[in-house]
């Protein structure tokens, strides 16, 4: 599971880390610093250009809206897409063949149950500081109800999750699928039943990537989105 995301890095140091170009709505007077994104928000995607100008940074709605979705509210249950079942699942399999997409962000969120009811969060970011790049899909669905006059386009996007591996399984069963940079173009660029390959590939267990540490109770509420979430707090147990 995947459902909460901190992105505080500005859009100009993603597009150099990344070698893309900035998206119109992605240009730095419009970047808001985020530690608490919860689903169905605004969040940054990486794609080819369908031009070939290289790649470019774009702004996707988070939860995937298949073309037949009948409205948004399909995207509460399709901000995960779980990679076992990512090929044939009728939400995304249209995308999984032809539209991926890199989601960065500078670490996520997972909850562990530490009595009955008590749950303690704790925020999981990469090792060596850089934004992690989390592998997903992307659609285009149009929207029945926009004014009249606009196109009512909607570029809604996923994240593929995984079964955990050693460095975060002890804290949730699932993770991100996270892509390092000598896989980016591998997956951007995959398409039909190379798709599938290029996914083994990117399950591949590296170990020591990812790193955690307990936080606040605060970032529960998606009200409270500052810095101070992500700060270490002494652990409950």
């Amino acid at each position: 599971m995947c459902g909460r995301l901190a992105l505080f890095t500005p859009p100009t140091s993603l597009a150099r880390l990344l070698d893309a170009n900035l998206g119109v709505a992605l240009q730095e007077e419009l970047f808001v610093p985020r530690w608490n994104l919860p689903p169905t928000v605004p969040l940054p995607g990486l794609l080819n250009a369908p031009n070939g100008s290289g790649r470019v940074l774009s702004q996707f709605r988070w939860g995937l809206l298949p073309s037949w979705a009948k409205d948004r509210s399909f995207a509460s249950r399709t901000f995960n897409a779980r990679s076992e079942t990512v090929a044939t699942k009728p939400s995304f399999r249209a995308a999984f063949t032809t539209r991926h997409l890199l989601v960065p962000v500078d670490g996520y969120y997972e909850w562990t149950t530490t009595g009955p009811v008590l749950k303690e969060p704790h925020y999981i970011s990469r090792v060596d500081g850089q934004p992690a790049l989390l592998a997903g899909l992307w659609e285009e669905w149009r929207d029945p109800d926009a004014p009249e006059g606009s196109s009512g386009i909607v570029r809604t996007c996923t994240v593929l999750t995984r079964p955990a591996n050693a460095d975060v399984a002890h804290l949730h069963d699932r993770m991100p699928v996270i892509v390092e940079h000598d896989s980016i173009d591998r997956w951007l660029t995959a398409t039909g039943d190379e798709a599938a390959v290029a996914l083994d590939g990117l399950l591949e267990t590296r170990l020591g990537v990812l790193k955690h540490h307990s936080v606040s109770r605060a970032v529960g509420s998606i009200r409270n989105d500052d810095a101070s979430l992500i700060e270490a707090v002494a652990p409950t147990s």
